[in-house]
């Protein structure tokens, strides 16, 4: 027997708790067949539960009393599964976020790894086709002909991404059995590519070659804010650095907000490097598929990787560039558990790893141009359209008094007319599913209200439901008035569905296509209707800013934005900045073939100055003009912020548990509102109340947060409701 050696971990482990555990570790001289190291996988005794905990820590003496210290109970790992670099962004996240280390690490890490699987789940089913199945031929199954098209424009999909898009087992297997298709197994063999393949390429114009130029030539860590109008050819300087990247042997991060526009992403940069293993990253995956994903970038095995937010957790072997699509999306941000910004720790990361990073937008968000006017980002400016010779054509339409039909004016719609008559594609955007936003009662004007929620029950014709958006409970449609009796009860406001029932009734002769999270919840959906939009020719698109974001229609010639006044008066401060991005970004979809689009904005108001600015000057001059009346107002990103947000069935406990947090006597630097009602007070039943922390300096503010964290695990009203911190928030309702 040799010698015992007592050695000690600190681990993190998944429970709500801001601290780590210290646990023992009894091994001999010549116990253990590799040194216990940080990164490393061990299941450890948590009361009466059995935990899988990472090290972060080995050590030779601890403080925990040697009667409370226990041993772990069994080494998962070989070799570390997280970095020293990686665990040191997870770290950072969590101080940041001010949110558990072992509850970070557990939301970065996926599934299987979670649950003490083993890494090496290292192959991955991929779908190409065969040399008959290039030529397309003539096949009677639609679903197996634009299988056989989406295979011709990718390249070769997975099997994950396939499913993805609706295709099922049955449409596969039958193509595999006709030798159209053939299915392959990929192995983690590391990629190198000193040369990758490159796709036919165009030419760049001037101001997509000089930011190519900057960014290729830039050496170490730098942030490039690509801000282009719509239509400007952002994705093409992505793909021209790409190719830099990938010449050196290295890997690229692309973040892309939406899983919807995932597919098409993939494709466009498959076409371009054919030869290049891309893999996507996203919600549609499975545990094992994710665990494959993780393994790939970790061993090197991928060169890009397109994914959403929680992409940015991933392992890279030798991470050489980020790139951050459409960066002004919220979509970017967490809004529950860990409430972390993909894009600021994009900045991070690349930080970490020295190498550039681009965020590319039309509408920046105000947070990003600040840093950018301030010379923390390189601003390169792209204002000319890769497609058409001049801008689009803005209309205010004034609204008052114009006679109108489910809220479209006449004039809009003998506009649309004139367009589709042309044998054009028009858009109608309206950011409200469902039939009507409520139902009221003509005779005692009885609203209907979600019984839960201090807001008003949806109403869904096509299914016959009143549904809340809140809280998601349903009700039935009332035949009569529960107040009166009446049965005047009819819809009151509009949405897409009723938008979409009118102008079907009123262009009977056009197809309609309606995109929103109604239409589009069965798998394989919105690809559908995509790729029918796409076959070109006279159609009416209707939709919410799932249309908005990153599409490209080339026939679409006029955009119709109905209730723009809805954005216009809000207690978010944000709403008007958010408003001038989806009005731009929309607008950004007409005009897309070679000649100019019209934009008509229907408007009560529009004499506004932020309509005026935002129509006659762009969005760039608004943003600008935006920031110094942030600036005025000591408002993000002027000033730094952080919200706790608290809930409760009783008011009494939420607005205790707030006021408790307030201190007697101020504290220097630090500035606080509230407690304060959330604008939407009621959610699910319960009571919602908000405090806002604000400060000049970040780092007093930090300061200020670790303190009330430290504070709230031991405080005993923090267990009578539910509260969650929100740092650098940018949703305040």
């Amino acid at each position: 027997m040799g010698e015992v050696v007592m050695r000690f971990v600190e681990v993190a482990i998944k429970v709500p708790l801001p601290r780590t555990f210290d646990y023992k570790v009894e091994e001999q001289l010549s116990g253990l067949s590799t040194p216990l190291e940080p990164g490393m996988r061990v299941l450890v005794p948590f009361g009466n539960q059995k935990k899988v905990a990472v090290i972060l820590s080995v050590k030779n003496t601890t403080d925990v009393p040697e009667n409370k210290i226990k041993n772990i109970i069994e080494v998962i790992d070989d070799t570390p599964i997280l970095s020293a670099q990686h665990l040191d962004l997870l770290s950072f996240t969590a101080r940041y976020y001010c949110y558990p280390l072992g509850e970070t690490i557990h939301i970065a890490l996926p599934g299987a790894l979670r649950q003490g699987e083993s890494p090496d789940k290292t192959s991955i089913n991929m779908v190409t086709l065969t040399e008959k199945g290039a030529k397309v031929p003539s096949l009677k199954a639609k679903t197996q002909l634009n299988l056989l098209k989406q295979l011709s424009q990718s390249g070769k999909s997975s099997l994950t991404e396939l499913k993805a898009l609706g295709f099922s087992k049955k449409t596969i297997d039958s193509l595999i059995d006709k030798d159209l298709i053939t299915q392959t197994i990929e192995h983690d063999n590391q990629w190198q590519s000193v040369a990758p393949t490159v796709g036919t390429k165009p030419v760049l114009n001037k101001e997509q070659a000089v930011a190519c130029t900057a960014i290729n030539q830039s050496t170490g860590f730098k942030s490039f804010l690509l801000e282009g109008v719509t239509g400007s050819g952002k994705t093409e300087v992505y793909l021209q650095c790409l190719e830099e990247v990938l010449k050196r042997g290295e890997q690229a991060l692309v973040l892309v907000p939406e899983i919807g526009l995932t597919p098409q992403t993939v494709n466009r940069f498959r076409r371009r490097f054919p030869d290049t293993p891309i893999m996507l990253w996203h919600s549609a995956l499975t545990d094992n598929e994710r665990l494959q994903t993780w393994r790939f970038c970790e061993k090197g095995s991928c060169a890009i990787v397109i994914g959403t937010r929680s992409s940015i957790f991933l392992p890279f072997l030798k991470l050489g560039m980020i790139v951050v699509d459409e960066e002004h999306d919220s979509s970017f941000k967490q809004q529950d558990t860990l409430r972390y910004h993909a894009r600021d720790l994009a900045a991070y990361r690349a930080f970490q790893h020295k190498i550039p990073l681009i965020l590319g937008s039309a509408t920046p968000a105000l947070e990003t141009l600040h840093k950018a006017i301030n010379n923390k980002y390189q601003l390169l400016s792209l204002t000319e359209r890769a497609q058409t010779a001049t801008d689009n054509q803005f209309k205010l339409l004034d609204m008052k008094g114009q006679p109108d039909q489910a809220g479209i004016a006449h004039a809009s719609l003998a506009t649309m007319r004139q367009h589709l008559n042309r044998g054009k594609q028009v858009m109608v955007f309206l950011n409200r599913r469902g039939f009507s936003p409520t139902l009221i009662c003509h005779e005692c004007g009885w609203l209907s209200e979600c019984k839960r929620c201090s807001t008003s029950a949806t109403f869904h014709k096509a299914i016959g439901q009143m549904i809340c958006h809140h809280c998601g409970d349903q009700y039935h449609v009332p035949h009569q008035c529960p107040d009166c009796g009446s049965t005047q009860i009819f819809p009151n406001g509009k949405g897409t569905e009723q938008i979409e029932e009118f102008l079907s009734s009123e262009f009977p002769d056009t197809p309609v296509t309606r995109i929103d999270r109604d239409s589009t919840r069965r798998k394989g959906s919105l690809e559908k209707a995509l790729d029918e939009i796409n076959l070109g020719g006279a159609r009416i698109l209707v939709g919410t800013q799932m249309l908005a974001k990153g599409h490209h229609f080339a026939d679409v010639s006029l955009v119709l934005i109905l209730d723009v006044d809805s954005g216009l008066y809000s207690c978010d401060f944000r709403a008007t900045e958010h408003l001038a991005q989806l009005v731009t970004q929309v607008a950004g979809r007409a005009g897309r073939s070679g000649e100019p689009g019209q934009v008509l904005l229907q408007t009560h108001f529009p004499e506004h100055p932020l309509l005026q600015d935002l129509v006659n000057n762009g969005y760039q001059d608004f943003a600008r003009f935006a920031l110094s009346e942030r600036d005025d107002a000591d408002l993000p990103p002027i000033t730094n912020m952080a919200i706790v947000r608290a809930q409760g069935h009783s008011i009494k406990q939420v607005v205790d548990f707030l006021t408790d947090l307030v201190p007697v006597n101020g504290v220097s630097g630090i500035q606080l509102l509230g407690p304060i009602p959330a604008p939407l007070e009621r959610v699910a039943g319960m009571y919602r109340f908000q405090l806002h922390i604000q400060a000049q300096d970040r780092r007093v503010l930090h300061q200020y947060l670790s303190q009330m964290v430290d504070y709230l695990s031991t405080s005993k009203l923090a267990q009578k409701v539910r509260w969650s911190l929100d740092v650098d928030p940018i949703d305040m309702i």
